[in-house]
């Protein structure tokens, strides 16, 4: 199973369902990066993802995007195949 990292705060609803879909689908190895509590972490993830936003998920090393890409890549058929990697 792959690692997943998100970037997240404390009150994002996407977080939650974002975090709940890949549960859903069998990930068990998430690292949740709280950029409200490390606004050093916030900065990481603009750079690394060109967005401000959250969540900002990385499946391995493939930037999946937020909440809306990773549904999108799940009804793709493409989320279980990215996890099992």
């Amino acid at each position: 199973m792959a690692k997943v990292l998100i970037y997240a705060t404390a009150v994002c609803p996407y977080c939650v369902r974002a975090e709940q879909l890949l549960r859903a689908k069998g990930a068990t190895e998430i690292e949740k990066v709280r950029i409200d509590l490390e606004p050093a972490r916030r900065e990481e993830m603009m750079e690394r993802t060109g967005r401000r936003t959250v969540p900002q998920i990385y499946i391995g090393d493939t930037h999946v995007g937020g909440c809306d890409d990773l549904y999108e890549l799940d009804r793709k058929g493409g989320l279980v195949p990215l996890l099992a990697a």
